[in-house]
This record gives structure tokens, C-alpha cells and sequence, in this order.
């Protein structure tokens, strides 16, 4: 294939979100749109994208400096005034000076394009001089409609506001992704003029001028419209997160995942879960969190970029907060947080306890009620604890502490010094009754 660049269209203000942060840096589960878009070009192999930036541009600047999307590289240009899609790409004519192959166009508002649809996109576009990326939609409103000649190929792109009543009868949109030989673009974008309802200078223009002047114009269907989708207000963002949630649920049920309840369930694209585990209803899971096999995770679940391994039993009622690993075969039971700790294999954390920048081993049975006490109001401490250590019900371990293996600590104990290896460690004031309290307290 040519050598590929692509332009991220992200210059708009996205008014209808009534936000301080640019649109594209809005999440779509939970991570910015913009990143979603960047993710999936980079799949492509295009090794290069310019992003046009305008409102909230340093915002968005600073937001992705220093994050990698694979190898390709992200530079940045502005569009002072937003005079249309054509006037965004003109602003990049200067980063590809000298640049003979294929420039992929797409927007940063359009989250649900798949990397597999935008490579197989780029690569059916070899042989045109510039191809648009078509749908059909029932409700067609907004969208420019696809204008084709009677033997069918490409004749025009007519914008909502500048089409007739036939016109918008069509349900064949333009889903505002292109791919061009970058020499042909940028002299057809000197051609086009802002004479229509929106007085902007349209990208899709380009194609009509290709098109008379004997260049091949492709238009590519493809068959899920889900994927087009624009976000430009709150209702379309978390129309679009909906069906980013249905997509993984189906991925994982077809690679052997059982998902109780789909619609109440809310995984992240890049969680991984392996065979035979079973996702109770209410659970969600984020960010570049694993499960291994063998699992059943619910109900109503929170975990957020930790690691679970294989046979894991957990919940009702269970957070896991980031930096957590669950080694195999643990059982956690209801209103449980651990966060930043690894629980060893075969551990059990029955209920109601929360376990913080903790290091634990292999076979822990932890009592209701334990807390593992890691911040003194400046500094956060870990806790260590070794294995076979039983830890009784309403325990506080005062970090930084260790608990050798074997140990034991009875109940009720607020644990300040290290425990060694096979210890009973009490910790708690000698009871005292007092006679005839309730006549005194009268």
C-alpha cells in the first residue's frame, strides 16, 4: 500500500454538550473520545496523525502529551476561526510538504470507529484518488446525503441544510471519514468556496471537484451505522457509551464469558476475561483490568485496573481499587475494598473489611471488620503479611507493620508493633464490670 497519514478533524466546540472541557476529551467508558479515535487509526498501521485543534486546544494538547498510541507519531495544528471541515484540513497543507501517498481523514468526535473498519477502509481506498465512508440511517437529519449517478457511482455530497426535498429522502450519509492522495486534496481544497447555507468551506466538496476533473471518487459502505456516530451532546455520548458496552458484552459471551445480565453490566473495550467466568448483574469493570478463568464476579461489583486470577469467587458488594492483584482461588465476600494490594492464594476475605497498601500471603483468613490502617495524614504505609496468619474479627493494623507467617491475632486488637512467625499477638484493654451501673447512671 501508499504510505498513509492521517488528520484528526477536533477543532469544534461541541456548544450542545454545555461543557467547560472540549468535547473530544469527554470520556466514553472512561476514556477521553478523542484517545478512543487516536487508538484505532494507530491499529491501522498509519504511522503519522495531525490533529486540528481550536477550542480548548491547549487542554487537549496537554491532555495527550506524552501518551504513546503505538508508533505513530501526533502532531498538532490549529484552526483559529472554524470556518468548516475544509478550511480544518487546508491548516495542515504544511506538515505534508513533500508527502506523495494517502491521507486518511477522520474526526475526533466519532469514538465507535473500529480500527478493523478503518484498515479495511484505507486499504479498498487504494485505487481511487479519494473515497468517503458511506452509511444508511432511518433518520438521516443532519447528515450530508450521498448523491450517485444512475450507474451508481459517486456523483455529489449535499449537506443537510443545502438539500431538497428528494434529497434529504436519501438515506445514504456521509459518515465523515475519507482517504485521498494527499497531492490531489490539498489542490482540490483551493478550489472550493463557502458559498452555501452554513457559509463554511466543506471537505466533502473536494470529491464533486475531483470528480469533473476525471478523478476515480470510491464510496465505501459499511454495514453497522452504530459505528459513525457523532458525539456532539450528552444524550449522543451516552447513547454512544451504550453500545460500546453491548459490543464487549457480546465479545465476551461469544469467547466463552457468561454475562448474567448484559444491560446491567458496564466492562471497559480493553478489560480481558478469560473462559468458563461468570459476570453477575451490577458489576463493572474498568480500564486495562484482567480476569482470569474460572471466575464468578458479582453481584454489583467495582473493579478498576486490577488483576484477578483464575477460580476467583467475589461479591456481593466488592471495590477493588486500582494497583490490586487477586491471586488464584481467593474468596472475597460482601462490602470488601482493597486497594494497591496483592491478596495471596487461597486468602479469604469473608466480609466487611477494608485492606489498603497491603502485601499479603497465601491461606489469610481475615475477621469482619479488619482495616489495615495505612495513612497517618501525610505519608500512606504498607502492611505486611505472611502466610497461614489468622486475623481476628475487628482487627486494625497500624502500618507500617508486619505479621509473620503462621501468626495469630485475636480479636478486637489495634496491631502497632510487628507479629513474629506463629505469635498470638493480643492487643486490647483487660475488661472491667462495673456493679449496679444502672442504678448509678439514674
Amino acid at each position: 500500500m501508499s504510505e498513509i497519514a492521517a488528520v484528526i478533524l477536533a477543532a469544534g466546540k461541541g456548544t450542545r454538550m454545555k461543557s467547560k472541557l472540549p468535547k473530544i476529551l469527554h470520556p466514553i467508558c472512561h476514556r477521553p473520545m478523542i484517545e478512543r479515535v487516536l487508538d484505532a487509526v494507530s491499529k491501522t498501521g498509519i504511522s503519522r496523525a495531525v490533529v486540528v485543534v481550536g477550542f480548548g486546544g491547549d487542554k487537549i494538547k496537554s491532555h495527550l502529551e506524552g501518551k504513546s498510541f503505538g508508533s505513530m507519531k501526533i502532531e498538532f495544528v490549529d484552526q483559529t476561526e472554524q470556518l468548516g471541515t475544509g478550511h480544518a484540513v487546508m491548516q495542515t497543507e504544511k506538515f505534508f510538504n513533500g508527502f506523495t501517498g494517502k491521507i486518511l481523514v477522520t474526526c475526533g468526535d466519532t469514538p465507535l470507529l473500529k480500527s478493523e473498519t478503518l484498515k479495511k477502509f484505507v486499504e479498498d481506498s487504494q485505487n481511487s484518488s479519494a473515497s468517503v465512508m458511506t452509511t444508511d440511517l432511518d433518520d438521516a437529519t443532519g447528515y450530508g446525503r450521498v448523491i450517485r449517478d444512475q450507474d451508481g457511482s459517486f456523483a455529489k455530497i449535499v449537506e443537510h441544510k443545502d438539500a431538497n426535498e428528494s434529497e434529504r429522502a436519501i438515506r445514504e450519509i456521509n459518515a465523515g471519514v475519507y482517504c485521498f492522495d494527499s497531492r490531489k486534496l490539498f489542490d482540490a481544497l483551493k478550489k472550493i468556496t463557502n458559498q452555501n447555507a452554513q457559509g463554511e468551506y466543506y471537505l466533502p466538496d473536494t470529491l464533486a471537484i475531483l470528480k469533473s476533473e476525471g478523478e476515480s471518487i470510491s464510496c465505501i459502505k459499511i454495514s453497522d451505522s452504530n459505528e459513525t456516530l457523532g458525539i456532539n451532546s450528552r444524550k449522543q455520548l451516552a447513547d454512544a457509551e451504550k453500545i460500546m458496552y453491548q459490543w464487549k458484552n457480546l465479545e465476551l459471551m461469544d469467547s466463552g464469558v457468561t454475562v448474567s445480565d448484559p444491560d446491567s453490566t458496564f466492562i471497559d473495550p480493553e478489560v480481558e476475561i478469560g473462559i468458563d467466568t461468570t459476570i453477575l448483574p451490577g458489576t463493572i469493570i474498568e480500564g486495562n483490568s484482567k480476569i482470569g478463568e474460572d471466575c464468578v464476579i458479582g453481584a454489583y461489583i467495582y473493579i478498576q485496573d486490577s488483576i484477578v486470577e483464575n477460580g476467583v469467587k467475589m461479591g456481593p458488594f466488592v471495590h477493588l481499587r486500582p494497583g490490586t492483584r487477586i491471586e488464584s482461588e481467593v474468596k472475597i465476600g460482601n462490602f470488601v475494598e482493597v486497594k494497591n494490594s496483592t491478596i495471596g492464594k487461597e486468602s479469604k476475605l469473608p466480609h466487611l473489611q477494608y485492606i489498603g497498601d497491603t502485601d499479603m500471603g497465601s491461606r489469610v483468613n481475615v475477621g469482619c471488620g479488619t482495616v489495615t490502617c495505612n495513612y497517618d495524614g501525610k505519608k500512606k504505609y504498607r502492611t505486611k503479611i505472611g502466610d497461614d496468619v489468622f486475623i481476628g474479627c475487628n482487627s486494625n493494623l497500624v502500618a507500617p507493620v508486619e505479621i509473620e507467617n503462621g501468626a495469630y491475632l485475636a480479636a478486637g486488637g489495634t496491631i502497632t508493633k510487628n507479629v513474629p512467625a506463629d505469635n498470638l499477638a493480643i492487643a486490647r484493654a483487660r475488661q472491667v464490670n462495673f456493679e449496679n451501673w444502672n442504678d448509678r447512671r439514674k
